[in-house]
């Protein structure tokens, strides 16, 4: 093999002045030169083996593209079924949402109604309180008037009686309210 190789690397080695020739089968043609180059190209590459490692490496590489398109699938699978439970939790968290905001507005309307009874029971008891007030003033103002009026009855019986009285009526009186007095408290 070794002797194949060197003869044809010297007759690759020939200058191009040999190959300016008509004959295509002769070193002498370019044609003919460049094909056994290509030919030695190919014997070498066959010898090496180069086209099973080619196709090696592109068997390996298929199957890294498919391995990678298995793993993308499952990815994608995985991905839409994270996406369709965040869906669905957000649907969820939704609709507990609107749970919660019919239940604030409920008890909102619930607080408004019991603010205006207790409003209403306030104002109701404010009412009697100031009627009771008034009614106490009035019974004050009445007492005050009878205490007047009864005071000026005092005044002016006393003297009605003081202008009409002698010093012996006098002392009768205070003997008498004496012993009224000794007998009520004995």
């Amino acid at each position: 093999m070794r002797l194949i190789l060197t003869a044809t690397a010297t007759a690759l080695a020939a200058s191009p002045a040999f190959a300016a020739g008509d004959v295509f089968f002769s070193l002498t043609n370019t044609d003919f030169v460049v094909l056994l180059a290509f030919l030695l190209f190919l014997a070498v590459l066959v010898y090496f083996k180069v086209p099973g490692m080619l196709g090696k490496m592109l068997d390996k590489r298929a199957s890294d593209i498919r391995t990678e398109l298995d793993e993308a699938r499952a990815l994608r699978e995985e991905a839409q079924t994270l996406l369709a439970s965040y869906e669905r939790k957000q649907k969820e968290v939704q609709e507990q949402a609107d749970r919660i905001v019919a239940t604030a507005k409920e008890e909102a309307q619930r607080s408004a109604e019991q603010a205006r009874e207790e409003l209403s029971r306030s104002v109701e008891r404010r009412l009697a309180a100031a009627e009771d007030q008034i009614a106490s003033a009035e019974a004050a103002a009445i007492k005050d008037v009878r205490d007047k009026a009864v005071a000026v009855a005092i005044a002016a019986a006393r003297e009605v009686i003081a202008k009409q009285m002698t010093a012996a009526e006098g002392n009768k009186l205070i003997d008498d309210a004496i012993s009224q007095v000794d007998t009520k408290l004995h």
